[in-house]
């Protein structure tokens, strides 16, 4: 099942972030690993990626260098800030609050049904 991308938009901040504070990543391998560790529900093509990858960059919330890969080839890699930490253990706290209002009107329903 693929969500909407109005309800992907809210928190494809905090999963990029979760997802770079287990370690640097340049995009490409950020999507993949979205996809992989979501079960291929969440999907960040490119035109979503970078220009979120660029607005936490301009909040100070990750970081980017770049590198130049064994191919040649430069990568651009983004790690998690301590900002960046910071945000993610706020924002994650709120998700959890959210599921926990979300259940009990979910099973409140179900009750009632």
């Amino acid at each position: 099942m693929k969500f909407e991308s109005q309800l992907l938009k809210g928190v494809a901040p905090v999963v990029v972030l979760e997802v770079l504070s287990r370690g640097a990543m340049y995009g490409y391998e950020l999507s993949q690993a979205i996809e992989q560790r979501s079960g291929d529900v969440l999907t960040l093509g490119k035109g979503t990626l970078y220009p979120l990858l660029y607005n936490l960059e301009a909040k100070k919330l990750i970081a980017g260098r770049w590198e130049q890969a064994d191919s040649g080839r430069k990568r651009r890699y983004y790690s998690i800030t301590g900002k960046g930490k910071d945000e993610l253990a706020a924002r994650k706290a709120q998700l959890k609050k959210l599921t926990a209002c979300l259940n009990l009107v979910f099973e409140g329903s179900l009750a009632m049904a």
